[in-house]
């Protein structure tokens, strides 16, 4: 199980890649992470696939005092993403017209959403962006959905005073993204031994008394 936790990992993050490109190539707006890192690109000159790796590594730097420890999910996921986004940047070309941008938008989203169940189905550690949520509403009471909707409107604001983009598209992955999540992560995860144990004996056909 272990092959196929790794395989669904790397997968999953070269899939959250190619989509944060797709978010680019629409040009209707970004996820509020998104809009930050943009943001930090345009004002710097660096690729937006190397902004999104020095970010997350100065996100982990915040699991400190939060007390958070990295899993392999978690340091793959913040090299991979980076990677895989100047990938897709190179090979995806932008739209000029509106039924391909809103169809490019539509795709990342949907491919945003597949990705996202693939990583954490694969109970390999947080993202270092979801470990800062987790572990800020651990130490501090908050709820989690407090503690993301703080730190997004934060960066949100940062990044679109940078410069990122910030659109439809930002308001449509808002409310996309959860329910989409939702829905498809019981298909990905990775069931743990003894959940997975007790699933094959409940397949098991019933053997009839001699």
């Amino acid at each position: 199980m272990m092959t196929r936790r790794l395989l669904q990992l790397l997968i999953g993050l070269a899939m959250y890649g190619v989509s944060l490109a797709m978010f680019i190539r629409a040009g209707l707006g970004l996820d509020p992470w998104d809009v930050f890192h943009q943001g930090i690109a345009v004002k710097t000159g660096l690729s937006i696939g190397t902004v999104v790796v020095i970010v997350s590594f100065l996100v982990l730097l915040l699991w400190i005092p939060l007390r958070q420890w990295p899993g392999v999910g978690t340091l793959c996921n913040a090299v991979l993403v980076g990677v895989f986004a100047d990938i897709g940047l190179a090979l995806i070309p932008a739209f000029a017209h509106l039924g391909g941008q809103a169809g490019m938008l539509a795709g990342a989203i949907l491919l945003n959403g597949v990705a996202s169940a693939c990583y954490i189905g694969a109970r390999l550690g947080p993202g270092a962006r979801d470990g800062l949520m987790t572990g800020l509403a651990r130490r501090t009471g908050w709820s989690v959905r407090a503690s993301r909707t703080g730190i997004e409107v934060v960066v949100l604001g940062a990044g679109w005073l940078l410069g990122g983009s910030v659109g439809i598209g930002t308001v449509l992955y808002a409310l996309a993204i959860g329910p989409l999540v939702q829905l498809l992560l019981p298909r990905f995860t990775v069931p743990e031994p003894k959940e997975r144990k007790v699933r094959e004996l409940a397949a098991e056909p019933a053997v009839a008394a001699p």
